[in-house]
């Protein structure tokens, strides 16, 4: 069974609101935390396919991952769906935590790479950003990213902007100068190509209904602070709030592939004793 869509998508989640526009949602449930996932993705209008992936939703394992493919046609596609499946096949039902992630990382870096060697001389690799819960309240998570894809988060209905966890792996973030005709802003680092020392790694607290927000370039280089905020604090589904964060980031002229997958922290259901219950519900803490 396929980890990774939009190739795929191969899931009782999985509806059509527009026929450029593929969205998925599940949920996830303990006794000791809930967590409520969807996401949209969406291929831009100068690509033939879509060249981004997201995990698959609903699988067992709770580690979420979008990958943004880097260099053009159906390399950049593959790296970014290798690289999502490899991922989960190193992480679902393991102990998540900062060195078997960064293991993960290389170790697919270097896989990517040698595949697409195997087929061609031209370049395809992938950005990534991903999260995943390290304890069982889902109240501490772990977060990891190399390139330009993001992480926020979003505290619904409080009086705080939405706040970037992850910080992207620019020529210009790191100093660095771009090769001939690239740009400051276009990614220093991405897996497939060979060149990933290292992913970074960062942990944050979520409380109950706290929001994590991961995403391509494609929606947040389109997006401005309170257009998160105004969709993501609608009364709409979380589904429908992925959809319209894409649909949003179209409307401000993106072409690019644009795909974001949202995680909520919910409060757990059912017959959870009351000490879980009480544990469940603390705020997390912050980074």
């Amino acid at each position: 069974m396929s980890l990774i869509t939009p190739l795929e998508p191969g899931s009782a989640h999985v509806r059509r609101a527009r026929p450029a526009t593929e969205v998925h949602e599940a949920l996830h449930q303990s006794a000791f935390a809930r967590i409520a996932c969807a996401a949209a993705t969406s291929c831009g209008s100068g690509h033939r396919v879509n060249e981004d992936a997201h995990s698959m939703l609903g699988r067992h394992g709770k580690v979420f991952v979008v990958a943004d493919g880097v260099g053009g046609g159906a390399m950049a596609a593959m790296a970014s769906r290798a690289l999502v499946s490899r991922l989960h096949s190193a992480l679902d039902g393991q102990r998540i935590g900062a060195a078997v992630v960064g293991r993960a990382m290389l170790e697919a870096d270097r896989a990517i790479a040698e595949r697409i060697a195997e087929v061609t001389e031209s370049p395809g690799a992938a950005t990534v950003a991903m999260c995943a819960p390290v304890n069982v309240f889902a109240s501490r998570w772990l977060l990891a990213w190399v390139g330009d894809c993001r992480i926020y988060r979003l505290r619904p209905h409080a009086d705080e902007p939405i706040v970037a966890l992850t910080r992207d792996d620019t020529f210009a973030q790191l100093g660095e100068t771009p090769p001939a005709g690239g740009s400051p802003d276009d990614p220093a680092r991405m897996v497939g190509n060979g060149a990933v020392a290292q992913a970074n790694v960062a942990f944050a607290g979520l409380a109950c209904g706290d929001l994590l927000v991961v995403c391509s370039d494609g929606v947040h280089r389109h997006l401005q602070a309170a257009q998160w905020r105004r969709v993501l604090d609608s009364p709409l589904t979380l589904a429908q709030r992925c959809e319209a964060l894409v649909a949003l980031a179209r409307a401000n002229a993106g072409t690019d592939d644009a795909t974001v997958l949202v995680v909520q922290r919910q409060a757990p259901t059912g017959m959870a004793p009351r000490w879980i219950a009480r544990l469940a519900t603390g705020r997390g803490s912050t980074p």
